[in-house]
């Protein structure tokens, strides 16, 4: 789960993480009124969306006056904003921060993600913080400093001696980082994180060290152990399509294709997403509607799938097991009752009760496509959706 900037920073002040003061803004008063407040000009307009890039898409400017900072509030709240990370169609800008501007000596970028492949925290830093560090990563990338913490040691002295070395720190600034970084470490483990980013992470020009940016990600499955998180969520800044999934507990995410897919586990997703592009088409979704669907989660996973105007047919994947393929069957035959199937949908069951379930589809009238296995429903689907 995503959470907005001035959602993490509110994290990071508990946490004794150093950012700049300032305050959310709904409208071009308040943000008239929290500049005024922040005792000095000039103050950062930013607006708040989930995703990267806002500067460069024109969502972050500097106000030099009141006057400047309604003008720009106007500008940029109600915007559609559009940056690498949005895609073509943006986000709209509905909510802004405002901060008080600080005197930068150096950005710098610092963040600490999961490494499934060491099992530890990973510490990445660089000297090249700011806009464009996805660009160091790729152009520079001995430009990026590496330390894997050990998660049952936990974060030790010389790793953030190591990191802030590496970042080429003044001596007088090296206590203030120490206490940041190890702050930033024990909110990333508390909160079960998945991603926490400071891009850029100042020097200012009397040695403090300070989080100009903040971006928190967590790990999705660990929210039932943090209620409070729940209330940071924002409905709209995700997917229409997961929103509506996530109130049924389907696991659904909207990816590019044009073949939506309805499996029953997320290893038989993976799979059936890659013989979909084997046989020359490409996944509009993952969609696992778990070992122990009923009749109305795979109802309401088809109607979710046809109501992705991208999707040009569906491919249907189910191994019975707890989930039996004649509750499996009737779901579908439910959701095709009420929402109408008008695109191409090729069937492959195997398992518990697969011959009821064919039963099922076959008494049902509708016009489906059954498949013997993986190979020929990869063949079919991807006949279905050149014609």
């Amino acid at each position: 789960m995503k959470i907005h900037e001035y959602q993490a920073k509110d994290l990071f002040r508990r946490y004794n993480v150093p950012v700049p003061e300032g305050k959310v803004a709904f409208s071009v008063e308040e943000a008239k009124k929290i500049a005024g407040e922040l005792g000095g000009f000039p103050v950062v307009v930013k607006a708040q969306i989930h995703a990267g890039g806002r500067g460069k898409g024109g969502g972050v400017k500097l106000a030099a006056s009141l006057e400047e900072t309604e003008t720009l509030a106007e500008q940029i709240l109600g915007m559609t904003l559009v940056t690498h990370q949005t895609g073509p169609e943006g986000k709209l800008v509905q909510k802004l921060l405002v901060e008080a501007g600080q005197k930068i000596e150096r950005e710098l970028y610092l963040g600490l993600l999961v490494d499934r492949a060491t099992a530890s925290v990973v510490i990445m830093a660089s000297q090249d913080g700011g806009m464009d560090i996805e660009q160091v990563a790729e152009k520079t990338p001995e430009r990026i400093i590496k330390v894997y913490v050990d998660p049952l040691m936990g974060i030790q002295g010389y790793q953030i001696r190591e990191v802030g070395f590496g970042l080429g720190l003044p001596s007088a600034a090296m206590k203030s980082f120490a206490g940041l970084l190890s702050n930033l470490y024990k909110l990333f483990v508390a909160y079960d994180s998945s991603m926490v980013e400071i891009n850029p992470l100042i020097l200012t020009q009397d040695n403090a060290v300070l989080a100009l940016d903040a971006k928190v990600d967590f790990d999705s499955n660990a929210l039932y152990r943090h209620k409070d998180l729940l209330e940071l969520r924002d409905l709209d800044e995700e997917d229409p399509l997961e929103v509506e999934a996530s109130k049924f507990n389907l696991n659904y995410i909207n990816l590019d294709g044009n073949v939506g897919n309805i499996v029953n586990g997320a290893g038989l997703a993976m799979a059936t997403m890659d013989i979909i592009k084997n046989a020359g088409a490409t996944p509009a979704n993952f969609m696992d509607v778990g070992g122990g669907a009923s009749a109305e989660q795979v109802e309401n996973a088809l109607r979710i799938i046809l109501a992705d105007q991208k999707v040009k047919a569906v491919l249907i994947n189910i191994f019975g097991g707890i989930l039996r393929c004649d509750i499996f069957a009737q779901g579908v035959v439910d959701a095709a009752k009420k929402t109408g199937i008008n695109i191409p949908v090729v069937v492959r069951m195997e398992g518990t009760n697969v011959e009821q379930g064919k039963k099922i589809l076959a008494d049902a009238g509708l016009d489906l496509i059954s498949a013997r296995d993986l190979a020929d429903a990869a063949e079919k689907i991807a006949v279905a959706v050149a014609n």
